[in-house]
């Protein structure tokens, strides 16, 4: 049924129908009912297409994800929980969600100019942010509405919602300080990516809050998955005043340290302490208990889906704050950390 059936079958003209659908202030409250209640009992549903030509607008916002540094491609549920979170918050604002995936080694401005030219959405939620970051200047530039999961080193305003990394790493490094650790290693997100400068600076931050000098040689920069969390684990342990303990800031790498660790010889968690990023299911697989953060992943894509939908708000000339929140992670106790350094 399109809407010139839908207009026969209630006797009205197609303008009426339209827009009463389009819930227009010339239209009577009661019409308006009718037409709705018409459309539902029918089964009309509006051509999109030609909704789009007419108002510029799709309805839809992207999620653009990047298969260098996103953990959905690599099997964890992180995106899965997280966006059934933006779905349900997008559909209280009658929007819709894409998610658009950039292919492995494609510049992420490219990927983001040829979907805004083909107005492929409305409104775009970036992940994965760069220290320095071309598509939050290009989005500001066209005045396209956007959230950023993560900071930038833009000066330009932007609206983002960021984990709390600088919480994670002071709570971390002062449990580990605790208990007596002197050599704490780190193994961290690449440089280029923002979230590992705030990892980096904030464990700068916390071993001189608690009087430890700070070694270069114990912080890694790598993809911080399960190769390279094992790869760095070996790296590190082969130094000459090698770590009592490990900080480990990747959804996966806390896997890969514990097989290397146990090719030395060495127990997590009795011979070297350990405390992880996130509980996620496969980190909660490892034995001992891994001490990590947890968050809530659901409501995080809520407050995602609340922000971009402000986003669209503000560009049609509403007045809303500008959205840029740390977002909690709590620290939940295993056994990985329990070792305390010889003496």
């Amino acid at each position: 049924m399109d809407i010139r059936d839908l207009a026969r079958q209630l006797g009205l003209s197609i303008g009426t129908v339209s827009r009463a659908l389009n819930d227009r202030k010339d239209v009577s409250a009661a019409t308006r009912q009718r037409v709705l209640e018409a459309a539902t009992r029918l089964g009309y549903t509006p051509n999109q297409s030609g909704r789009t030509l007419r108002s510029g607008r799709t309805g839809t916002i992207g999620f653009m994800l990047t298969l260098e540094h996103d953990s959905a491609v690599h099997g964890d549920p992180f995106f899965m929980a997280l966006l059934e979170g933006v779905q349900t918050g997008l559909a209280e604002h009658g929007l819709d969600l894409v998610v658009l995936l950039a292919r492995t080694g494609e510049d992420g401005l490219t990927f983001l100019r040829r979907h805004v030219a083909r107005g492929t959405v409305d409104a775009w939620l970036l992940s994965a942010t760069r220290y320095e970051d071309s598509r939050i200047d290009f989005l500001l530039d066209r005045r396209i509405p956007f959230v950023a999961l993560g900071r930038s080193a833009t000066a330009r305003p932007f609206a983002w919602i960021d984990l709390d990394f600088e919480s994670v790493v002071a709570d971390a490094v002062a449990l580990f300080a605790a208990a007596g650790h002197r050599r704490i290693g780190l193994v961290a997100p690449p440089a280029t990516i923002n979230n590992s400068h705030i990892i980096v600076d904030s464990y700068r931050t916390a071993l001189d809050d608690a009087g430890i000098t700070f070694d270069p040689a114990l912080v890694h920069n790598g993809d911080t998955d399960e190769s390279d969390g094992e790869a760095t684990a070996r790296q590190l342990m082969a130094l000459d005043d090698r770590p009592s303990a490990l900080l480990l800031m990747g959804e996966t790498a806390p896997v890969g340290a514990y097989r290397a660790l146990r090719g030395l010889g060495l127990e997590p968690g009795r011979d070297i302490a350990l405390i992880g990023l996130r509980d996620s299911p496969t980190c909660r697989a490892l034995s001992p208990d891994l001490t990590c953060f947890t968050l809530a992943l659901e409501d995080l894509g809520l407050a995602l889906a609340q922000g971009i939908g402000a986003a669209v708000a503000s560009r049609d000339g509403h007045d809303v704050p500008l959205l840029q929140q740390r977002w909690p992670m709590t620290l939940r106790l295993g056994d990985s950390h329990h070792i305390r350094p010889p003496v």
